[in-house]
């Protein structure tokens, strides 16, 4: 077993007694609960469009290991090296977001990925967290009057961006995600109420302009509130996979809904892992996704870097909103968006834009020494060194 001192001086010494090792505990337990679940999952959905039965969860396992030594690496770097990342992956996530525009081929409707041979890339799974940590930034010194920068009025415009790509491709699930992450970010900026309230009712001018333009997205606003209008089969077959379920489940393999649900391994893996695992198991996966937001929010209340408390907290609202999305689906408390459960579902761009953005999470909530601290704890430093004044006796 290898064991750190607290003298240890290199990168991953200081990484072990400065990061916060509950929240990665917790992601590493998320990670885990993935790989069981695409296990239970996958084989069945595999087997009926004619795959090799084993062959989502091999590719989960494959996407699995660099998706936990990306999350390390970028766990290690200093507030600046996330900013630096930030706006690097959002610039080159906006960019691919553009060619899938003209490039990327067209899937259920929509044209939101780009295939590189085999492989297939979602350019807005990476443009989300990018989109937050670059957003913190400029919220932070747009409240820094000595700054001179507009940040207010940037991060606005980057939204503007950001939704009208996202809608243009459509994908108004990631457009509603990025737009619930900056909304509470404009709040915890401190802009005054009026505001608030002016982005609220075009928040909801845009809403009722997608239900009206799009008829995809009435048909889902329909279905939801009232399922006699139109195919509700999804949803009604997740429900029945919790009401057999029960509390403790029909046991691992022994669940039928993932035979029969077109997307059982990625938007409704909640509702097989509630047939089989039973809602004890679901609610300990509830408690996890709660626990890894309200932990990030309590390890920065007293942060002093301005940009470090927003970006934190952006992220961790991001991984909330998103998992709250996707659990609320599988319910039937929400219409249905698309939406991938964080580290649980299958989805080789999700799992790594995740690893990223908890990442990031990582290294702004490590323990820093700054300012006062620092100075306490150089004199404390050296009240404990040994005296020679006086000589020998």
């Amino acid at each position: 077993m290898i064991r750190l001192a607290r003298t240890d001086r290199s990168p991953v010494g200081q990484w072990w007694w400065t990061v916060d090792r509950w929240t990665l505990a917790a992601l590493v337990l998320l990670l885990g609960m993935g790989a069981v679940m695409s296990l239970a999952a996958s084989p069945a959905v595999a087997t009926r469009i004619g795959l090799e039965p084993f062959h989502f969860f091999y590719r989960h396992l494959i996407y699995l290991v660099p998706a936990l030594a990306i999350m390390f690496g970028v766990s290690l770097l200093s507030p600046r090296g996330v900013r630096r990342l930030a706006c690097l992956m959002f610039a080159g996530a906006l960019v691919l977001m553009v060619a899938t525009l003209f490039a990327g081929p067209e899937i259920k409707g929509a044209t939101r990925w780009l295939f590189v041979g085999p492989l297939s890339i979602q350019p807005s799974e990476f443009a989300k967290a990018g989109f937050v940590v670059v957003c913190a930034w400029m919220f932070a010194e747009g409240g820094n009057k000595a700054s001179g920068i507009p940040g207010n009025s940037i991060a606005a415009g980057l939204w503007v961006l950001t939704v009208a790509i996202l809608v243009l491709q459509p994908d108004f699930g990631q457009a509603l995600l990025v737009t619930g992450a900056w909304g509470a970010l404009f709040f915890l900026a401190g802009i005054p109420w009026i505001w608030i309230t002016l982005l609220a009712g075009l928040a909801m001018a845009g809403a009722y302009c997608a239900y009206v333009l799009m008829p995809h997205v009435a048909s889902r606003i329909d279905r939801f509130l009232d399922p006699s209008s139109g195919d509700t089969y999804q949803v009604d077959t997740a429900l029945d996979a919790f009401s057999r379920g029960g509390f403790l489940g029909m046991g691992p393999g022994e669940g039928t809904v993932k035979r029969v649900l077109p997307d059982a391994h990625t938007d409704y893996i909640y509702a097989v892992t509630a047939e089989e695992f039973g809602a004890i198991v679901c609610l300990l996966v509830l408690a996890v996704f709660g626990f890894v937001v309200l932990r990030a929010f309590a390890r920065v209340m007293g942060e002093q870097d301005r940009f470090v408390q927003l970006a934190a907290c952006g992220l961790a609202v991001l991984f909330g909103i998103q998992s709250i999305i996707n659990l609320g689906v599988n319910l039937n408390l929400l219409p249905a968006k698309g939406m991938t459960l964080p580290f649980i579902s299958y989805g080789g761009s999700s799992l790594l834009a995740l690893a990223i953005s908890m990442g990031m999470l990582l290294a702004l909530t490590r323990r820093r020494v700054t300012g006062q601290a620092a100075l306490t704890s150089r004199i404390m430093s050296g009240m404990r060194q040994p005296s020679f004044a006086g000589g020998a006796a």
